[in-house]
């Protein structure tokens, strides 16, 4: 399955008469082919309990669903095209939003450290979060703004001390994470939150794709090209720590939760590898390929006339 947020235009609303139509609520489906079944039209049609789901942020609906539930509503769901639907970011307000460091060993090459040896977790506030098209802006602090392609997972279930052997049962999916990075202000904070936390700098998408389409996630080619040019060509098996050995070190301090997003660490080519750096500019097109998930591209501005 491939779960999706999305606006649907045909739904849209006009809140008074002269006045432009305005978006209603994001909506969650299932993106099969060129079509949509759209799981909120289906969670509306039935119970009060239902109805309050129905909008509910994505978070709710796995916990409340799981993939077994997303399967049983697809049945009852109405399937309409996904012609002139805008997909909106899978995860509107995950949990906790969380990134590994130095998890490549040629990123961890290309940047100059040694291999770590314990998982180095950030924070990445969930106010960065932005989906498939939307802009990440320059922002007026820093012009030291880099990308970073990256497979992410979402979590399933609610919990604790999984090991690694196990890890497979909490996952509900995966998704494409541009884990987009200020520099600077993730130099001078030693947490690296700071730097990764900038409003816009949190692209996921296209959506969350189910365990069952992916037949290895530590075995996936993983791209990043800037303005057409592929700066990232490397795969997930480059990575030092695994996602069952991330999943059963998270899962030692706190609770995984649903909807929860981990994202798994970048390979190397990041601008800040390149010498002179390649930073992003503003009009710079940014798009990641994830094998057996899709492409996530989107548009870098800054909102005042910095180039």
């Amino acid at each position: 399955m491939k779960v999706i947020r999305f606006s649907n235009p045909s739904r849209d609303v006009s809140s008074s008469e002269g006045h432009p139509p305005q978006s209603g609520p994001a909506r969650v489906g299932l993106y099969e082919g060129d079509g949509i079944y759209d799981i909120s039209a289906a969670l509306d049609a039935e119970g009060v309990k239902s109805r309050r789901l129905a909008f509910a942020d994505t978070p709710t609906l796995i916990g409340e669903l799981g993939r077994t539930g997303f399967e049983e509503m697809k049945l009852r769901a109405p399937m309409a095209s996904a012609e002139g639907v805008t997909l909106l970011a899978p995860v509107a307000r995950p949990p906790k939003f969380m990134g590994i460091g130095l998890n490549y060993h040629r990123h961890v090459a290309e940047m100059g450290a040694l291999p770590p040896a314990h998982q180095l977790w950030f924070n990445k506030q969930s106010t960065c979060v932005i989906g498939p098209g939307e802009t990440i802006e320059i922002p007026p602090a820093s012009d030291q703004v880099d990308y970073e392609g990256e497979l992410a997972f979402v979590v399933g279930a609610k919990s604790r001390h999984v090991s690694r052997m196990k890890a497979h049962d909490v996952i509900f999916g995966y998704l494409i994470c541009n884990d987009v990075t200020v520099r600077d202000w993730q130099a001078n904070s030693p947490t690296f939150t700071m730097g990764k936390s900038f409003d816009t700098h949190g692209p996921i998408g296209p959506w969350i794709v189910t365990p069952d389409e992916i037949d290895d996630p530590q075995a996936l080619l993983l791209k990043t090209w800037v303005n057409g040019e592929l700066r990232q060509d490397s795969t997930t098996g480059d990575m030092i720590f695994g996602i069952g050995e991330m999943i059963e070190h998270l899962s030692t301090a706190f609770t995984l939760e649903p909807g929860d997003i981990y994202s798994t660490g970048t390979p190397e080519g990041v601008g800040n590898g390149f010498s002179p750096p390649k930073y992003l500019r503003s009009g710079d097109e940014v798009t990641i390929e994830v094998e057996g998930i899709g492409k996530l591209t989107n548009y870098v501005k800054f909102p005042g006339a910095r180039t």
